[in-house]
């Protein structure tokens, strides 16, 4: 579904990602780990379309994206949960569902799914967006990306400054809606949540993709072991 070759990206002519290749197959959820600031958002934003790359080829479902703007390839169906969420603070939880829609008219059944699948946001449905809690828009933002009906839904850190609880109950929604199908692409520095999710990985440290394998494969390494889930 995704193929990344070769791929390098940056800032103000500097690169922090060099030739990065990795792919997503239909179906699957591929973790990328690494650090903070191993290059995992910056590869998410040029690969989304907001931020140009300097080198290298982006291909979804056989097209290639590589510098399309990030609108088109939402449209697409690629879409993209930052870190920041950035949801609309003013409006309540459902406008802000509805928006995910745009620019088709809002899915009633989309909805509806969404809401089961986080009831916290059925309950508060009328609540503006900016007084919620950390969980609870991470929730939305996840779900205001569902009601486009997303081929590969992209999620940046989804456990950042999150409870425990909060955190296990995002990916618990997440592990539904891949058995309903959807691919999913994570970053993640929870690597333990990560690796409970994912079919595969990819270890990403310093720009450059040092490892990858199955998850048992990697959950395996003495490396991975000790840097990112406290064994010896």
């Amino acid at each position: 579904m995704l193929e990344v070759a070769g791929f390098s990206a940056g800032y103000q002519g500097n690169d922090v990602l060099h030739a990065v290749a990795f792919r997503v197959d239909a179906g699957e959820a591929v973790m990328i780990i690494g650090s903070n600031g191993a290059g995992k958002t910056t590869l998410f934003r040029a690969m989304c379309g907001l931020l140009s790359p300097s080198a290298g080829q982006v291909r979804f479902e056989g097209n290639d994206i590589t510098r399309l703007p990030a609108e088109r390839i939402a449209r697409l169906g690629l879409r993209f949960v930052s870190a920041e969420r950035h949801l609309f603070p003013r409006m309540t939880v459902q406008e802000n569902l509805l928006l995910g829609a745009y620019p088709h008219r809002p899915d009633p059944q989309t909805l509806s799914t969404v809401l089961e699948l986080f009831p916290r946001l059925a309950e508060r449905r009328r609540q503006h967006a900016g007084t919620m809690s950390g969980g609870e828009q991470q929730m939305l933002a996840v779900g205001r990306a569902l009601m486009s009906k997303p081929r590969l839904l992209v999620l940046d850190e989804p456990s950042t400054g999150l409870a425990p609880l909060l955190a296990q109950a995002t990916y618990k929604a997440l592990r539904v809606l891949r058995k309903q199908g959807l691919t999913v692409l994570v970053a993640e520095q929870q690597v333990p949540l990560a690796m409970a999710f994912s079919d595969r990985g990819y270890v990403l440290e310093n720009g450059f993709i040092r490892l990858q394998g199955t998850t048992a494969e990697l959950a395996a390494h003495p490396g991975i072991r000790s840097a990112y889930l406290g064994v010896t």
